[in-house]
């Protein structure tokens, strides 16, 4: 089994999640799984980022201490991912000790490589985003991301990180591995901010008790970002021997806000620690409302909780990748908006084209084969089955999600139009004369229907796993792998003749996408 490490962007603990943070995680989450059907061995970690100003601030205003306000929000979100069905293999916290070792250790060898030296930082900090910012980043005085938030002034002495040193390491790298920042978009963005020269960084801060201790200098504590982005090392075990079985990781998921730190800053760390680049940062759009990042601030009356009930879980994960670009943008013009839309998808994609579909293919074949579809000859539909799964593996390994989830939706389309064209009730009435006919239709919808589960299956966990098991599966989907190498039918074995398959047992069921209807 190849090994395959990927990790989201891990979570600031200083309010609620909402659906921009679940846009992110189910996206990641859908990689994950695709990897996993792909027979890998699958390393998948998210987290809570728990140290920094913005943390201890909001502790005091609720009136707790910093430690036990994260260990309550670690609680909340780790329960939301969990009935999100996000299927993490770690989740790691900065206030671990198995964190705190690994980012000593980075700042250690970093001290070694001569890169890290005290000055005296004057200038912006917003407390939001727990980042520097320099005059001309901001927006009417205020921090472009967070413009309802007054930005604060600071001062201090701090340890400056030698950034400015590692501009042109990071331009051949960028030369000689395009892939490292991916989509393309982003990749010109980070090539432009470092032709236009680095600046060096503050590597702690002073006088802020609530992080983790400088090594060497008690009084200050490591800057929240570079304590943050180590994350993806500790939860590898780093630096303890073993670490590199699964470092480097092979995709970093991340919104398009944070490029900064994730394709500059953290390679720039990884390069000064001696410690191998990861292979791919992907640094997917935002989905906005009226024009604003769904955030802490804007995204309030859109509850993640009643949004995942909406139409359950499932279909939830499906809205999320199918109106959203992985590689873009997705504004709604206000949150009635977006309602209607997950309304109307779930209506017209999951009700009526594939509902309908699994409903009545299983309604005939045991009107008219009592319940056993029979292999039969290949058909039209299997031509576009074998066509849509190398789609859907073409756009899945592109990571570009959405349309991943057309190539399924294509096929679903597809094999609506050959129950139209193929009318099975009528065969079923020309009695012996279109037996076989009959067989072939009713089977190569079958096998339709049992791919559609093995692409789903990443998007739609439980629904997939349904739907196979009403088409004659077991436990779960079948892998991708093996939907793909089957010549006829999905979960036959590799270079087994479709005459030799044995007939499927299909089971009939309610409605596996109940239609909505919002005024009964």
């Amino acid at each position: 089994m190849a090994r395959y490490y990927l990790t989201c962007a891990i979570d600031y603990a200083n309010g609620e999640p909402h659906a921009g943070h679940a846009f992110e995680k189910v996206g990641a989450d859908v990689i994950a799984r695709y990897r996993r059907s792909l027979g890998d061995d699958v390393r998948f970690a998210i987290g809570m980022d728990e140290h920094g100003q913005g943390i201890a601030e909001e502790a005091a205003r609720r009136g707790s201490d910093p430690q036990a306000f994260v260990d309550e929000m670690a609680n909340v979100w780790g329960g939301v991912w969990r009935r999100l069905g996000i299927s993490n293999d770690d989740f790691i916290r900065t206030t671990e000790a198995r964190h705190s070792r690994a980012v000593v250790a980075i700042i250690e060898r970093m001290r070694e490589a001569g890169d890290l030296y005290t000055d005296r930082y004057a200038g912006y900090y917003c407390v939001r985003c727990e980042r520097f910012r320099k005059e001309n980043e901001l927006a009417d005085g205020r921090c472009p991301l967070h413009p309802k938030r007054e930005i604060t002034w600071t001062e201090e002495e701090n340890y400056f990180f030698r950034l400015s040193r590692y501009r042109d390491p990071l331009l051949q790298h960028l030369e000689t591995h395009p892939e490292f920042v991916q989509p393309a978009s982003r990749r010109n963005e980070i090539l432009r901010l470092l032709e236009g020269g680095l600046d060096d960084i503050s590597a702690s801060r002073s006088r802020l008790p609530w992080g983790i201790p400088f090594p060497g200098a008690q009084d200050h504590t490591v800057y929240v970002w570079m304590d943050a982005l180590t994350n993806y090392l500790s939860t590898t075990g780093f630096p303890e021997d073993g670490y590199e079985d699964w470092w480097p990781a092979h995709l970093h998921v991340i919104g398009k806000d944070i490029t900064r730190f994730h394709c500059v800053i953290w390679p720039a760390m990884l390069l000064s620690a001696g410690v191998e680049l990861p292979r791919t940062v992907w640094a997917h759009g935002f989905v906005s409302v009226a024009g604003g990042k769904i955030s802490k601030d804007a995204g309030s009356e859109l509850n993640l909780d009643e949004l995942n009930d909406r139409h359950g879980k499932d279909a939830f994960r499906f809205f999320l990748m199918r109106e959203a670009p992985w590689d873009g943008d997705r504004n709604f013009s206000s949150a009635a908006e977006l309602l209607e839309r997950f309304d109307r998808r779930y209506n017209a994609e999951l009700a009526n084209d594939l509902g309908n579909l699994v409903s009545r293919t299983a309604a005939m074949v045991h009107k008219y084969r009592e319940g056993r579809a029979l292999p039969g000859g290949e058909t039209v539909l299997d031509e576009a089955r074998v066509s849509s799964l190398r789609a859907y593996h073409d756009r899945m390994e592109a990571f570009l999600l959405h349309e991943g989830i057309e190539a399924i939706l294509g096929l679903v389309r597809r094999a609506n139009a050959f129950v139209d064209h193929e009318e099975p009730w009528k065969l079923a009435k020309e009695g012996e004369s279109a037996a076989d006919r009959l067989d072939s239709a009713l089977g190569a919808l079958v096998r339709c229907l049992r791919s559609v589960a093995a692409m789903l299956g990443p998007f739609m966990p439980d629904k997939a796993a349904e739907l196979w098991q009403r088409m004659g599966g077991s436990e779960g989907p079948p892998t991708y792998a093996e939907a793909a190498a089957a010549p006829v039918a999905a979960g036959l074995q590799a270079g087994e003749a479709a005459s030799a398959a044995t007939p499927i047992d299909v089971r009939k069921g309610p409605s596996l996408f109940p239609r909505y209807d919002p005024d009964p």
